[in-house]
């Protein structure tokens, strides 16, 4: 596991194009850009009006009273020209100073609540900075209005969620895995040293010790190829390494045959219903999917249990399905199977098997673009479907033409019922 510590560098301290300073600059020339035309047109309807001389006769005079009662008499139209151009000037002169003053307080207002509208982007900047794997339970809990930047903060708050749970599931793994390992090894140890400190050992004793030794390597070995194999197909996710034309039931019969000691003790009623179920994708991974759906069946089921496999095909998806009785299982429980080293719902019960089985299908089906569905059976057991993109039909033709080494793709039946010993 990667662990990405330290905090970020600190940039100098300079005036760099931030999004506030953008979004203030924009707020300010769009506002001032307004108040110009404003001032502009408003200049031309207020010169306009005063410079207009339809209703003044040729040769019109005017006589004007100065304020020291003085009269004069001059031109009509020269006085008009006067007055428009004082009225003018003085229009643009306050109304320059008026957009001025304006885009200032426009400007400063902007940039204040610009800041305040990215404040919550400020907190995810600093609470991403202060994240390691021990600070993953911080959150933002933004509180304001439900728009895009509370729609950022509560997408940055699920994102810290599902990265708090992968943590915890890769800390899970790591210490299960480390526990599981570790069984086998001491319980190895612990026999050659209780062996070796008896000074009186026969070699009946050292042939229990190495049968002992024996089957603790062997467990230790399936544990390690087990883990190889999870983390092999999670690494082959949509980019599989074989790709060709598999029937899903091409490793139930073998896998089958391999559990037919313990489905006779049990003594299961299994049946079986093989109908065309072709697939593109890598054989030995298909085959492991299978086995682990079957071993998990036998190994989970009850005296006289049913153990039901059935395959098949619509053209568009190609299923897989495997159901067995068993412990009642809840439904809130099922999604907890798939995980690493769960048995039954209980992490590290018992020594049946490495708790990888399920995980190990779902990393399968997820690497063929496909998905597994479970399903807790009401009267106690699981059924567990896998969905895969079914083959072309052209494809699946080739493969299940007459004569052709492959996995039975005719619907066959069996149930087979035997008897307790």
């Amino acid at each position: 596991m990667t662990v990405y510590g330290g905090t970020a560098p600190v940039r100098p301290s300079r005036l760099r194009p931030t999004l506030r300073l953008r979004l203030t600059l924009l707020n300010g020339i769009l506002l001032v850009g307004a108040g110009l035309l404003l001032l502009v047109l408003s200049y031309l309807l207020v010169r306009d009006q005063l410079m207009s001389t339809e209703q003044l006769a040729p040769g019109s005079s005017v006589t004007l009273v100065d304020a020291d009662g003085s009269t004069h008499t001059e031109s009509a139209t020269a006085w008009q020209e006067s007055v428009a151009s004082t009225t003018t000037t003085d229009l643009l002169v306050k109304g320059f100073l008026a957009l001025v003053a304006i885009g200032v307080a426009g400007v400063a207002g902007g940039h204040l609540l610009t800041g305040r509208a990215l404040r919550p982007l400020h907190q995810v900047t600093a609470t991403a900075r202060r994240l390691s794997t021990e600070t993953l339970d911080h959150r933002l809990h933004h509180t304001g209005p439900d728009d895009e930047v509370k729609e950022l903060a509560d997408t940055f708050d699920s994102m810290l969620d599902r990265l708090s749970a992968a943590f915890g599931s890769q800390k899970r793994f790591v210490a299960n895995a480390s526990h599981e390992l570790r069984t086998p090894l001491a319980v190895m140890r612990t026999e050659i040293d209780v062996t070796l400190a008896d000074s009186d050992a026969t070699v009946e004793d050292l042939r229990r010790m190495g049968t002992v030794v024996r089957d603790a390597s062997s467990r230790a070995n399936e544990l390690i190829e087990a883990l190889l194999l999870l983390a092999r197909t999670e690494a082959q996710a949509g980019r599989l390494a074989k790709q060709i034309p598999v029937d899903l039931a091409r490793g139930v019969p073998s896998t089958l045959a391999a559990v037919a000691a313990e489905t006779e003790r049990l003594s299961l009623q299994v049946s079986t219903d093989f109908a065309p179920a072709v697939v593109v994708g890598d054989p030995s991974l298909l085959e492991r999917l299978a086995g682990n759906l079957v071993e998990n069946a036998v190994r989970y089921n009850l005296t006289h249990g049913v153990l039901n496999v059935r395959t098949g095909s619509d053209g568009r998806q190609a299923w897989l399905v495997v159901a067995n009785d068993g412990p009642d299982l809840d439904q809130r429980d099922v999604p907890g199977l798939f995980e690493p080293f769960r048995r039954g719902g209980v992490e590290r019960t018992g020594t049946r098997g490495a708790g990888l089985g399920l995980s190990i299908v779902r990393a399968v089906a997820g690497a063929h673009g496909g998905t597994v569905q479970a399903v807790a059976r009401p009267g106690g057991g699981l059924e567990v479907t896998v969905l895969i993109p079914a083959a072309d039909p052209a494809i699946a033709a080739t493969l299940t033409a007459p004569g052709r080494d492959a996995a039975p793709t005719g619907r066959v039946r069996g149930v087979a019922r035997p008897q307790p010993r």
